[in-house]
């Protein structure tokens, strides 16, 4: 097997990274992609009791197991096979399962932090970045944190006041610079997105 391309999509939390990433999916067959989520790579905490590890600062590169990410990247692109963490988002902890996956011809990382680390933007062939305006991107995480992680309202305004926000404007807007390409409105930008699918048709085997 050759080296799978590679496909970072970053954004801020809520700007349509997975809309995007479900419709390069879409057209690409199933034994030619792979996904990949930063999401499941957080840092586990098993000593914290579950209130401290709710309080953790889940918006800064310290809390994302970065080292453990690119070594998974860099084994898939060379073709080996990993065993994907799994993290439960109502306990906060990474649960002792794992996921058994396979390198396929394309490989898409996705997350708010992957362009902020050198050593794992510098895996990624094709580095895509989702622009969406803050207040989308706010109700779109409160109505994922309230139907999908069991958070109430309030919790989730707390922690985009206090961590979310800050962390984006430090981290994730000026690692935008570092993109291919700047897909503006996240999924609504329909020319954006048939743009990228047509160059990544091009190059990935179907």
């Amino acid at each position: 097997m050759t080296r799978s391309l590679t496909i970072g999509i970053c954004g801020g939390t809520g700007s349509g990274k997975t809309t995007i990433t479900s419709r390069l999916m879409a057209v690409l067959s199933e034994e030619s992609v792979l996904l990949l989520q930063q999401d499941h790579y957080y840092r586990d905490l098993p000593n914290l009791p579950l209130d401290e590890r709710a309080k953790q600062n889940f918006d800064h590169p310290d809390s994302v197991d970065t080292p453990l990410l690119i070594s998974h990247v860099k084994a898939l692109r060379e073709g080996r096979a990993i065993e994907r963490p799994v993290y439960d988002f109502t306990q906060h902890r990474r649960i002792p399962a794992t996921v058994h996956l396979e390198p396929r011809p394309a490989l898409i990382v996705e997350g708010i932090l992957i362009f902020e680390n050198a050593a794992l933007r510098s895996h990624f062939d094709i580095k895509i970045f989702v622009d969406t305006e803050p207040d989308l991107r706010f109700i779109r995480r409160l109505r994922r944190d309230v139907r999908e992680r069991g958070r109430t309202t309030e919790s989730v305004v707390e922690q985009y006041l206090a961590t979310v926000r800050p962390m984006h404007l430090e981290f994730v807007e000026p690692s935008k610079r570092y993109s291919d390409v700047i897909i503006p409105e996240g999924g609504h930008n329909e020319v954006g997105i048939d743009l990228v699918i047509q160059k990544i048709r091009s190059l990935v085997p179907r």
